[in-house]
């Protein structure tokens, strides 16, 4: 154990240990056997060892052969004719067991092969009846529920009515090679892969509060399901044929946790989705700089007594869902009482305290991919270019939103976040380096090569067109900014005044709560570049700098504390957003903007 440890070997007593240095677990051991047997818990180690530990499960479990063994059985057991293949475009996790080290585990069976249980699946189906005939024939979710009674039961329909018609089969993923651009080996683990959930901001009674909190937990990426179906007693080929329809439309609408940032949507295997129900945006977009990050690797370095790590680049909804979500806060507080901003914020994303609730908007991307790697953080890497991502990001109304919302607000719903989308993409970037343009330190003699990440519309839609001079920016920015808030007035039902805005928080140095208040500024201007960074971000620099390589991090940020203040290069001007603009640093440096600026407009405060 840790105190038995050779110095420098590596944390997990079975990964290194001295009598068996290359333990060759059984490739058919699942996840469970790693984390319980093969982690030390009390080493200061113990959270790289369980990134170590996953990934290795990750990369050497080989259910191929298991899983053609159940796929087959499947066809056995409901006919080929009653099988079907469903694919996820991105990441799917069933299932919320909290396992071993309380991770959060997807649905495995008692073997420990990742599979949809035959429930979840008769779940699906019954949700999609229900609000079909809800929608159909104006009933209650009660009635429908009693409606659907003759193809899937009800314990108070009449007898023949009371047990469901059709049988349901547990669906396992195929063991299937590459067959998409993009879309990994999953011939092997069934498309078993590790994601991080970090939920940096929270609330904290009123306040919020910010602190990255990484959590590692298991999915399935990519993965292609067979699902199988038959009659059963009383079932007629019309009732199996309903229900299939209705399974297949409800598994589009997505199944399982996050379903509303693109988890969990399955698509029947072959058909592409033209346009996803309740659909109201489609962006197809570019990210240059800092990418954005899924999950980490990690190697032990035994010369350093310490794991190194590194990001895996990756395309995720999440993180537009969360941006939105950040800035709809933001822009929300200035003008409503911070417990409404609460409710709206988990009515419009989703929610699990104090109300569990799914939220009203679906984030969406398709054709993401990384097009230009990051380059390395050595001299290897010195003189490559910015890492590049792309994709098509969408946004569409839930389920919920149809079912709950008034044609009116659903209206509202869309223009919100229409004009939202469009600030999200001019007010910063996305991901690790969101707060900054991307710029070049090829300059430099040290990684990283380039910083900060620009964010990039590729549109021919006229709404994200540009003006070319500060001033019409600044009108526009503000036409925006005003369908936004006519938006919230028509949701909320409250009278919103955003040329009076509140005040968040208390207002310091150190006080640096996150909100478009009475105490943000947001301006627009342009000017000379220096050193490689445009002109907001070399004043931002400037003023900032308190010694050589050192900054004020209430003003430019650190680890732990980020900066009050966001840049957007828009190639002719910058967009900056200033949070606690009243006191300094943050007040001398909107001065020295300004003052030495070839052009400058304020957006916020309106006038």
């Amino acid at each position: 154990m840790p105190s038995n440890r050779p110095a420098n070997s590596q944390p997990s007593p079975w990964l290194g240990h001295p009598l068996d240095p290359n333990p060759s677990p059984d490739p058919t051991a699942s996840f469970i056997e790693y984390l319980r047997w093969m982690r030390a818990p009390a080493t200061p180690f113990k959270d790289g060892a369980k990134v170590d530990l996953v990934h290795q499960a990750e990369a050497k479990a080989n259910y191929g052969a298991r899983l053609q063994v159940l796929n087959a059985r499947i066809k056995r057991i409901a006919g080929e004719k009653n099988t079907f293949q469903v694919t996820c475009p991105w990441r799917i996790r069933v299932g919320g067991a909290k396992g071993p080290e309380s991770m959060l585990l997807p649905a495995f069976d008692p073997l420990g092969i990742p599979y949809l249980p035959s429930s979840t699946l008769r779940g699906v189906a019954r949700a999609q009846a229900i609000r079909e005939l809800m929608q159909k024939h104006n009933l209650s979710w009660e009635e429908a529920d009693k409606a659907v009674a003759p193809w899937l039961g009800h314990l108070e329909a009449e007898d023949k009515d009371s047990a469901g018609k059709v049988i349901f089969l547990d669906a396992y993923p195929v063991p299937t090679r590459t067959q998409r651009q993009g879309d990994p080996d999953n011939s092997r683990s069934g498309g078993l892969a590790v994601d991080i959930a970090n939920n940096v901001w929270s609330w904290d009674g009123n306040s919020l509060k910010y602190s990255p909190n990484p959590n590692v937990f298991f999915s399935l990426k990519q993965a292609t399901f067979l699902i199988g179906i038959r009659k059963g007693p009383g079932c007629t080929d019309e009732m199996l044929a309903q229900v299939k329809e209705w399974l297949i439309r409800g598994l589009e609408q997505g199944v399982g946790s996050q379903v509303n940032t693109g988890y969990g949507r399955l698509i029947q295997t072959g058909k592409t989705l033209s346009q996803y129900k309740g659909e109201f945006l489609r962006l197809p977009f570019e990210l240059e700089g800092q990418l954005i990050h899924g999950r980490q690797v990690v190697n032990w370095r035994p010369d350093k007594n310490r794991y190194d790590n590194k990001s895996i680049a990756e395309v995720r909804p999440v993180a537009f869902k969360n941006m939105l979500r950040y800035w709809f806060r933001t822009f929300a507080l200035g003008v409503l009482p911070v417990k409404q901003v609460q409710e709206w914020e988990g009515q419009l994303f989703g929610a699990i305290t104090p109300q569990q609730k799914h939220g009203w908007i679906h984030v969406d991307l398709l054709k993401g991919r990384v097009t230009q790697p990051e380059p390395e953080p050595n001299q290897a890497g010195k003189g490559k270019r910015a890492g590049r991502q792309e994709g098509i990001l969408i946004l569409s109304l839930s389920e919920e939103c149809h079912n709950h919302a008034s044609k009116e607000n659903q209206k509202a719903v869309q223009k919100l976040f229409r004009n939202l989308t469009w600030m999200l993409f001019h007010l910063g970037g996305i991901g690790q380096g969101a707060r900054r343009p991307c710029y070049s330190r090829q300059d430099r003699g040290r990684a990283p090569w380039w910083r900060g990440s620009t964010l990039i519309p590729n549109s021919e839609d006229s709404f994200w067109n540009l003006p070319e001079s500060v001033e019409e920016f600044q009108k526009l920015f503000q036409k925006r900014l005003r369908g936004f808030f006519e938006a919230l007035q028509v949701l909320t039902g409250q009278a919103i005044d955003p040329s009076n805005p509140r005040s968040f928080g208390q207002v310091g140095k150190e006080k640096l709560p996150e909100a478009v208040d009475a105490h943000c500024r947001i301006v627009v201007c342009s000017g000379p570049e220096e050193f490689n960074k445009p002109y907001a971000l070399a004043v931002l620099h400037k003023v900032g700098k308190i010694a050589p390589g050192k900054y004020d991090k209430f003003l430019c940020g650190d680890t732990g504390t980020p900066s009050p203040v966001w840049i957007a290069d828009l190639d002719d001007y910058q967009v900056v957003t200033v949070f606690r603009a009243t006191v300094n640093p943050r007040k001398s440096y909107l001065e020295q903007l300004r003052k030495n600026a070839d052009d400058f407009g304020i957006i916020w405060p309106l006038k």
